[in-house]
């Protein structure tokens, strides 16, 4: 059983988590994203996070299939060694949001997106999800490797931009840009669709391929995908000459008047 905790979201773009631990609580989260934490709380590093007492040889693999998906080998347990409740909060390494998961209410497993786990209640159990479709795991995104979190507390879950939860019927389907996947039901359908008509897939901006995601089970799709943005900070980096595309204004000026004292030097 999970230990129930109970939490805070704060932010609006830029969003951490604030948990609050009772007495003997524990919070197992990703290694580096510990925000603050107060007098009383314990903070460690571990294989073995749930304390499920397995040999080393157990605990090396679940470290292994952590680090296949997306997570460190090692985890951080953070624990309230105090009599109080005692907060401690959680913050991803990139901008985004923070969507709370109750694993009871999805039937007590998620398959996720690489490095999706931010935080979770002990009791909770992330290990590796291979992709069930060849065409999925080569053109679908996300590759072969997706996490596969599992049991019946709360998980916290990070993506950028804004996040939307939809549920699909038995049967229903949706097409998802490739990227914009962060977590689904363990009983929907996941596979890729090749984009209909050649002028659409060559020059239509969205790529050769979508996933396709068929119910019955939800899905939360993210709007920016990181690597998206981050295309576009490499587009917009400065040229070889120290010239950026685009750039006017005040920087274009004063990189003109900076060029001509130079040559009069």
């Amino acid at each position: 059983m999970a230990d129930v905790i109970d939490y805070k979201i704060i932010g609006d773009d830029l969003q951490a988590v604030i948990i609050t631990l009772d007495s003997g609580e524990r919070v197992i989260a990703e290694a580096g994203s510990m925000m603050f934490m107060q007098d009383g709380i314990r903070m460690d590093t571990t294989l073995d996070p749930n304390d499920t007492g397995g040999g080393m040889v157990g605990k090396l693999l679940g470290g292994a299939k952590r680090a296949l998906s997306g997570d460190s080998f090692f985890m951080t347990t953070f624990t309230n060694d105090a009599r109080p409740p005692r907060q401690v909060a959680f913050a991803a390494v990139t901008p985004g949001k923070v969507h709370p998961v109750e694993l009871k209410d999805w039937g007590g497993r998620i398959i996720a997106q690489r490095d999706a786990f931010l935080c979770a209640a002990r009791g909770i159990n992330v290990s590796v999800a291979f992709s069930k479709r060849l065409g999925a795991g080569f053109f679908g995104g996300e590759g072969f490797i997706l996490q596969r979190i599992e049991g019946d507390g709360q998980v916290f879950l990070h993506a950028s931009g804004t996040l939307y939860e939809m549920t699909l019927a038995g049967g229903e389907k949706v097409r998802v840009d490739t990227g914009c996947i962060v977590a689904f039901d363990d009983g929907v359908d996941y596979d890729i669709e090749m984009v209909p008509g050649v002028k659409t897939a060559l020059f239509g901006g969205e790529g050769l391929f979508f996933a396709t995601l068929t119910g019955p089970g939800r899905v939360v799709l993210q709007s920016m995908p990181f690597s998206r943005l981050a295309d576009r900070i490499v587009a917009s980096a400065p040229r070889l000459g120290g010239q950026q595309k685009g750039e006017g204004g005040l920087g274009s000026a004063l990189g003109l008047m900076g060029g001509l004292l130079n040559n009069n030097d």
